[in-house]
């Protein structure tokens, strides 16, 4: 069994208070029907009404109660919050940071923990429970499965689910009633084919994260997180020949 490693760029909020579940449903881009049935782990984004990415948490329903637990980086917890209490008018929800630490840990999970529902190579998080320092490299992890991450590829005000790989992550509901910003992202769902999004490249080279993304003279997208000779890019997936970014040289993977 493994301790796990301290996420220190995390807080964790607790959400109680009877509207709780009915809450965050009519909000998040994913369903809250299975942590009503029982405890588990979800992974959600919250929307402008123009269907464009603000923030993404997990929501939690621990083992140990019925209240919630939302698990969110730092740097975007007071502005998402803020947001949520705006939302909440005569709702009975109560939401109140912790001092809870996240960990997670790819070997065997401890008690309590639940699996990170993006993606089976992200391994488990726990939420209260003692941690190591960091050592796991998360960002070769995120580039070989091309998962993004809360403002490197997830971008306030400019990203859309579908585009950044929300419905592959298991973070988008499309059978769930009415959300911020669903009906746009339904939309691009059936009725849009999609022309860009991120996808992981190679890399020959090195470039600052934000870089522009060249086919010829024509923008093809933008480079983004970088490890072991691969990249997560978004590009417009007409103008992936001859990409270079900075002096860094990209190629689509087969």
């Amino acid at each position: 069994m493994s301790r796990g490693e301290t996420a220190p760029d995390r807080q964790v909020w607790t959400v109680t208070g009877q509207d709780r579940f009915s809450f965050l449903q009519g909000l998040i881009s994913n369903d809250m029907l299975p942590l009503e049935k029982a405890p588990g782990m979800i992974w959600a984004a919250l929307l402008t009404a123009q269907g464009k990415y603000l923030a993404d948490f997990f929501v939690i329903r621990p083992l140990d109660g019925d209240h919630l637990l939302i698990d969110i980086q730092s740097n975007i917890a007071a502005e998402t919050l803020r947001r949520l209490s705006m939302y909440r008018l005569r709702a009975d929800v109560q939401i109140a940071r912790t001092d809870l630490a996240v960990t997670r840990g790819l070997d065997s999970p401890p008690p309590g923990t639940f699996a990170d529902p993006r993606h089976p190579a992200l391994g488990w998080r726990g939420h209260g429970l003692p941690g190591q320092a960091p050592v796991i490299d998360w960002d070769a992890i995120r580039v070989a499965h091309c998962i993004p991450e809360t403002g490197i590829e997830l971008i306030a005000n400019d990203s859309y689910l579908l585009e950044t790989g929300f419905d592959r992550l298991h973070g988008v509901d499309f059978r769930k009633g009415c959300y911020v910003g669903q009906e746009v992202t339904a939309r691009m769902k059936h009725k849009t084919e999609l022309k860009k999004g991120l996808i992981t490249v190679a890399i020959d080279g090195a470039a600052p994260v934000g870089t522009p993304v060249m086919s010829g003279e024509k923008e093809a997208g933008t480079l983004f997180t970088q490890s072991g000779g691969k990249a997560i890019a978004w590009l417009r997936f007409d103008r992936m020949q001859d990409m270079v970014a900075g002096t860094a040289r990209l190629a689509a993977l087969p």
